[in-house]
């Protein structure tokens, strides 16, 4: 009985050693572990990423671009007259013309709209429609309204226009010539001295800028290209 007590106590020393060495464990806290209501805080405070909305810019407005050059003839519908309208850069004008009666316009094309308004006034206006190689719309001329459609022309169909003093009297003439499907071309002018009507005579089809007499004086047409300043 006497040899057993050293086993006991070195036996019961390590128990208690043991025992210790748990208690230290449980009692000392995590390496770099915060506790879990601080985390929990942490997480709370953080703000949370947020995605930067894009930047809304307004469209940018494109202005349309004038016509640069186009030249339109055709006929009067219900009425038989000839109707043309020349654009160079925006500058619109136009001439309708029986034979009989006349009217000179002037105004402008933007974004395929055509709109002029009679030289003389009295009300007289084209509206138009530009596109597919026509100008589709209505002239108004002494209190009536036509509509007309006008196709695309080339020289040496067009519009013409003269000047000259006769008499002392300033003489305006103007001519329409279209180019006719069947051969040949279509043409129609006026001339006036204030309220007097002359006698036009017709262009030379083929080159229709050659000089012409009017009441036995001689006058120098124009194509568009060398009057449309001067009508803006």
């Amino acid at each position: 009985m006497a040899r057993l007590g050293p086993v006991i106590t070195l036996t019961a020393g390590a128990v208690l050693a043991a025992g210790l060495g748990v208690a230290s464990i449980n009692a000392a806290p995590a390496a770099n572990t915060p506790p879990a209501g601080n985390a929990a805080q942490e997480s709370a405070a953080a703000p949370s990423p947020s995605r930067e909305e894009p930047e809304k810019t307004e469209p940018q407005r494109v202005e349309p671009k004038p016509t640069e050059k186009a030249d339109y003839g055709g006929r009067v519908k219900g009425n038989g007259a000839l109707i043309a309208v020349s654009i160079r850069n925006g500058k619109a004008v136009g001439y309708f013309c029986d034979g009989r009666a006349e009217a000179w316009f002037k105004g402008s094309e933007s974004a395929g709209e055509l709109n002029l308004r009679g030289v003389a006034g009295g009300g007289s206006k084209v509206t138009a429609r530009l596109g597919g190689g026509q100008a589709k719309g209505s002239v108004s001329v002494g209190g009536k309204k036509w509509n007309f459609v006008a196709s695309t022309v080339a020289k040496p169909s067009g519009l013409y226009r003269a000047t000259a003093l006769v008499r002392g009297a300033k003489l305006r003439a103007g001519w329409i010539v279209i180019k006719n499907p069947d051969g040949g071309y279509d043409q129609v002018g006026a001339a006036f001295a204030g309220e007097e009507q002359f006698d036009v005579p017709r262009l030379d089809n083929e080159r229709p800028t050659s000089p012409v007499t009017v009441d036995d004086t001689t006058v120098y047409p124009k194509d568009v290209d060398g009057f449309i300043e001067e009508m803006q």
